[in-house]
């Protein structure tokens, strides 16, 4: 499955950023987690931990993919998702 970059990731990501859930520099990653969240994707694994994967950040995210309407992925590094 291919996800698209439309026009409601592009409003989602530059929201992201806006709202201070992530920062300028991290416009890429902003719309990594968008295309996860408008797509509906259940987890988003990345190793990038400085802003996507940081529990400091994480809560920001999810409260600024809420706001527009749309349920957020779970983010978690693949170490994270296989841990039992």
């Amino acid at each position: 499955m291919e996800l698209q970059a439309t026009e409601q990731v592009r409003i989602l990501g530059k929201s992201l950023i806006r709202c201070g859930a992530l920062p300028e520099k991290a416009e890429m990653d902003a719309f990594h987690v968008a295309i996860a969240a408008v797509h509906g994707i259940e987890y988003l694994l990345t190793w990038n931990c400085t802003h996507i994967a940081n529990a400091h950040v994480r809560p920001k995210i999810e409260n600024a993919c809420r706001a527009l309407g749309y349920e957020p992925p779970i983010i978690c590094t693949p170490d994270e998702l296989t841990e039992s």
